[in-house]
């Protein structure tokens, strides 16, 4: 009863990870550094969301700054003081 040693056998995730590795030492290095390169950019990229939470934050502090000095300078006058009479 003999059994085939169990480091013999392959996966065939690993036989597929092998085949890729050959495609990929296949292509020449320009090739893969634009890969690589353009990889690294879209993973940096700042997206859409970003730039618009910044812009909406920026406008939340400017409304709040001026809603805080239109409150402050706009106070009514004091109802008891009479108006300069010439």
């Amino acid at each position: 009863m003999g059994r085939k040693d169990a480091s013999t056998i392959k996966l065939p995730v690993d036989q597929y990870r092998k085949q890729i590795g050959k495609q990929d030492y296949k292509k020449t290095k320009p090739i893969l550094r634009a890969t690589k390169l353009k990889a690294e950019a879209k993973k940096t990229a700042i997206g859409i969301k970003e730039v618009g939470l910044v812009l909406a934050a920026i406008l939340a502090l400017l409304l709040a700054f001026y809603a805080f000095f239109y409150l402050r300078l706009s106070t009514d006058v004091d109802p008891d003081l009479e108006p300069d009479e010439e």
